[in-house]
């Protein structure tokens, strides 16, 4: 069985401090890569995403990834919140820093608070989950915990989920454990507050 320890892992940092890759500018990354990443920052509240910025420099692989991930998120099958709590599940376990921050902030955005987080990190053994985002938070565990789910585990799933939903989810937790693979290991760093206007000199 799984892990649900609801120890905190992000706040685990990698061993070195700085990014082995930088964001790269806009002779970097191109023009549209640069303009999206302006615009992303505008939505999240911060300055350009580093992760946009740094996957950018592999301009084509850049361009696959943002479709496929956008048909995730935010243009899934699956409720935006439950998609930001399974993140968060994620993220957490996985110890990305980067991406627990980042899903924080879009999560404020669908609807998540303070205790939703929390419980985020607790688990999904922590009280005031209803049944179907306590079954999402388990399966999450599971599949990161075994890269499977046993037929126990898979019938309860299918007793909540639909097939596109079922499928949808799977992919979400792997796609967010890759992305939590390469977020760690490039040493990204987490994006800064964006300044409000009246912040600045001049």
């Amino acid at each position: 069985m799984p892990s649900t320890s609801g120890s905190s892992r992000t706040g685990q940092q990698p061993s070195s401090a700085g990014p082995r890759i930088h964001p790269g500018g806009r002779r970097d990354v191109g023009l549209p890569v640069w303009a999206l990443s302006q615009v992303a920052g505008v939505v999240t509240g911060t300055r350009a995403p580093h992760l946009f910025l740094t996957l950018g420099r592999h301009r084509k692989l850049f361009r696959g990834w943002l479709r496929f991930a956008g048909r995730l998120m935010p243009g899934g099958l699956l409720p935006r919140r439950e998609t930001e709590l399974v993140i968060l599940r994620v993220a957490h376990l996985r110890g990305s820093r980067y991406e627990f921050e980042h899903h924080v902030r879009l999560g404020r955005r669908a609807g998540l608070g303070p205790a939703d987080v929390r419980r985020v990190v607790e688990g999904p053994q922590a009280a005031g989950w209803g049944p179907r985002e306590r079954l999402l938070l388990q399966t999450a565990d599971r599949l990161l915990a075994d890269r499977d789910l046993d037929d126990e585990a898979w019938a309860a799933l299918r007793g909540t989920l639909d097939e596109r939903e079922a499928i949808e989810l799977c992919m979400l937790v792997g796609h967010y454990d890759m992305l939590a693979t390469v977020l760690n290991t490039l040493r990204i760093q987490p994006d800064q507050p964006r300044r409000p206007p009246w912040s600045r000199r001049g």
